[in-house]
């Protein structure tokens, strides 16, 4: 994918649409918050804390609304917002990838474990209240949902197609991967988050996390480019890819072979659909041009 004629700031050949802006307005937005949160002292169990938290979700999400506002024209908004809500992108096929890519994993590398002799595996709260409460899924549900939300329409909604302009769907992933790994280094040192009280910074547990993020940019990837570029889609596997890891959570051995069948499937996904697009086409449907009214003076 090639872009024409890209936007500049003023009299720099700095493109507006660089996916490097977008990166410095999401971690400015997000760290903001969330380094005042470390400076504060605040726990997110607090009300204080909880505000700076979403405040700091909403990062990449309000920074790629903003920029697609900034960088697209009419046709181009049009577009990002039918990617958000038309449902018929996701065929039947590619919604079961959605469905079942992540429990799959999940429940291959528990087995696993298992098999071995291993016991670091255990059922997430709601499992045990749900023949008393059918609803007790929700509040996991719900948690699991809102992050990815507000994150992809940012990462997957805006970055994505910036870093696919020049590069190939492999690279934007790792590239757009490692960042959004990054992206969660301050919650390591805010009590209250789930990176802080079961994970801790500089443990085992923290480099799984951190390198875990980059194999899933690559899945992502494979199911926007081969869903018409659908963020709904994208939202849903990230969601369900949470509520699938806190209801059947793993530790230990058992997250190790988590992580290392993640690189195992993109390692097949790129070997049956490609490195250039992760899709069976060369070429992938192209993103509305930039707005041509905002050029060098």
């Amino acid at each position: 994918m090639r872009e024409t004629a890209p936007p500049t700031i003023g009299n720099t050949s700095v493109s507006v649409g660089n996916p490097w802006l977008f990166f410095a307005a999401t971690f400015a937005i997000t760290w903001g918050c969330w380094l005042g949160a470390i400076a504060l002292d605040v726990s997110f169990d607090s009300a204080a804390g909880l505000l700076l938290l979403l405040l700091g979700l909403v990062g990449p999400g309000a920074a790629g609304i903003g920029f697609v506002y900034l960088v697209y024209d009419e046709p181009g908004r049009i577009d990002f917002w039918n990617r958000v809500k038309q449902v018929r992108r996701i065929s039947t096929r590619w919604a079961l990838v959605v469905l079942l890519l992540s429990p799959m994993v999940v429940i291959t590398a528990a087995l696993a474990d298992i098999v071995l002799g291993g016991t670091s595996v255990s059922l997430g709260e709601w499992l045990y209240e749900v023949d008393t409460n059918p609803i007790a899924f929700l509040p996991t549900l719900f948690f699991a949902t809102l992050p990815p939300l507000l994150e992809e329409l940012g990462w997957r909604g805006y970055a994505l197609d910036r870093l696919q302009f020049k590069r190939s769907a492999l690279v934007s992933s790792l590239i757009l991967g490692v960042v959004w790994s990054i992206w969660h280094l301050p919650l390591f040192f805010i009590e209250g988050s789930y990176q802080h009280d079961m994970v801790g910074f500089g443990t085992i547990e923290f480099w799984m996390f951190m390198i875990g993020i980059v194999p899933l940019s690559v899945a992502f990837t494979w199911v926007y480019n081969n869903t018409a570029r659908s963020i709904l889609a994208v939202i849903l596997l990230h969601g369900w890819t949470n509520f699938t890891v806190q209801t059947i959570e793993l530790t230990g051995r058992s997250e190790v072979f988590h992580i290392v069948l993640w690189f195992a499937v993109i390692a097949l996904i790129t070997a049956i659909w490609g490195t250039n697009t992760l899709t069976k086409d060369d070429e992938m449907p192209h993103p509305p041009r930039v707005r041509r009214e905002i050029a060098p003076e």
